[in-house]
């Protein structure tokens, strides 16, 4: 490997949520933070020099799209993901979850039902509560260690008329990466009951060896899916506030993009631009790098906490830089699990109930960080438990 993924890189006092948030979220700062989605990794060299040389022209005024951009992400997704993008199916966005409050917003009305998958990221919860759509769950199934769509009850969902699943893929928090058979299935009953797929494909490049991700849009045929997509995960930067949504539906794409001008927003920043076109057109090399560090990090930490703490067990990932622990065998509450991890083991992570009441008795750990910091968390929860 030639890019170092241990060093450490000092982010206090950068305005770092992840880091300079933890004292307000965790009441402390002394834990390690694991909660945050972003990496303590450097990004590629090429979205650093990008952002350089865009600095260096001193004008900084309103913005489009260079064709070079849309090129770049289109052959980004052709070459990684065997996914032909048309570029008149490309709605730049401001973020991928003000992306889903605009589809809500655009595809439904108040009062519609619109169904989601937990434990799932906690704004899929928010954006249809929060547009006053009816929020519909279809809870994944644990099935000998692995989660799985519980099919048979989202057509019972989609038969009871709700207009819209927000489907997370690769999932968040559980690590799934869903297989061709199980997105064919989902396809058949969203076509029998005309629902549509919104799928959030954040973290569509952050799968490990011998697993692949498959974009919905690319083997949904008739079936109306909505996708959105970003650099921001795969390349450590979310802080620059640019994705995109494939939306094939000419009508679709008009209804979306009329939510979007009523809010008077620009996604069109300077450097967010350049930073994005950097990232899909010389980001490959550094990508495929850190998949292979997360991959042994991922390993270890399993390894570890297997052979040292037998109380827990990590779930099974197939993709993302989240792991979903299961900390139910601790036989704490919530809040005491909650307490457990900061005031004991001093390891900030993310409650598992933040994602669902059936996230209740897990945490969710963010390994995206220099392994010795990773590995030195497991130590600190080893340790813990031992003293209880």
């Amino acid at each position: 490997m030639t890019i170092n993924f241990d060093r450490m890189i000092q982010r206090e006092q950068t305005g770092s949520l992840k880091h300079d948030g933890r004292k307000g979220y965790f009441g402390k700062d002394d834990v390690i933070p694991l909660w945050v989605a972003d990496m303590d990794f450097a990004a590629p060299e090429a979205v650093t020099q990008a952002l350089i040389s865009r600095a260096e022209h001193p004008v900084y005024g309103y913005t489009l799209y260079p064709d070079s951009m849309f090129e770049a992400m289109q052959s980004w997704f052709q070459q990684r993901h065997n996914w032909q993008i048309d570029r008149r199916s490309i709605v730049m966005c401001p973020g991928v979850v003000p992306s889903l409050y605009a589809v809500i917003q655009g595809l439904t009305k108040p009062g519609d039902k619109v169904i989601i998958q937990p434990p799932v990221y906690h704004p899929f919860f928010t954006t249809i509560t929060k547009s006053e759509r009816e929020l519909v769950l279809n809870p994944l199934q644990l099935k000998d260690g692995v989660y799985q769509m519980d099919l048979v009850h989202f057509e019972q969902c989609a038969a009871d008329g709700a207009k819209l699943l927000l489907l997370c893929s690769p999932h968040n928090p559980a690590g799934r990466v869903w297989q061709q058979d199980e997105l064919e299935s989902l396809l058949a009953i969203a076509a029998k009951y005309n629902v549509t797929i919104v799928s959030d494909e954040i973290h569509a490049d952050l799968v490990y060896p011998n697993e692949q991700h498959i974009p919905l849009a690319a083997i949904a045929g008739d079936v109306s899916v909505v996708s959105t997509v970003s650099p921001s995960k795969s390349f450590n930067i979310p802080g620059l506030g640019l994705s995109a949504m494939v939306i094939n539906d000419p009508e679709q794409r008009r209804l979306i993009n009329g939510v979007f001008e009523s809010w008077h927003i620009s996604a069109a920043n300077p450097f967010s631009i350049s930073a994005f076109e950097a990232a899909y057109s010389s980001g490959a090399e550094w990508l495929d790098q850190l998949m292979i560090y997360l991959d042994e990090t991922r390993n270890q930490v399993v390894d570890f906490v297997k052979n040292n703490v037998p109380a827990i067990k990590v779930m099974p990932s197939q993709g993302t830089y989240l792991l979903w622990i299961d900390c139910q065998e601790l036989g704490l509450a919530d809040d005491e699990l909650r307490h457990f991890f900061i005031n004991d083991a001093k390891v900030g992570m993310n409650p598992g109930v933040t994602f669902g009441e059936i996230g209740s008795g897990f945490m969710r750990m963010n390994i995206a960080a220099p392994r010795q910091v990773i590995m030195e968390a497991c130590q600190r929860i080893a340790d813990a438990c031992k003293q209880r």
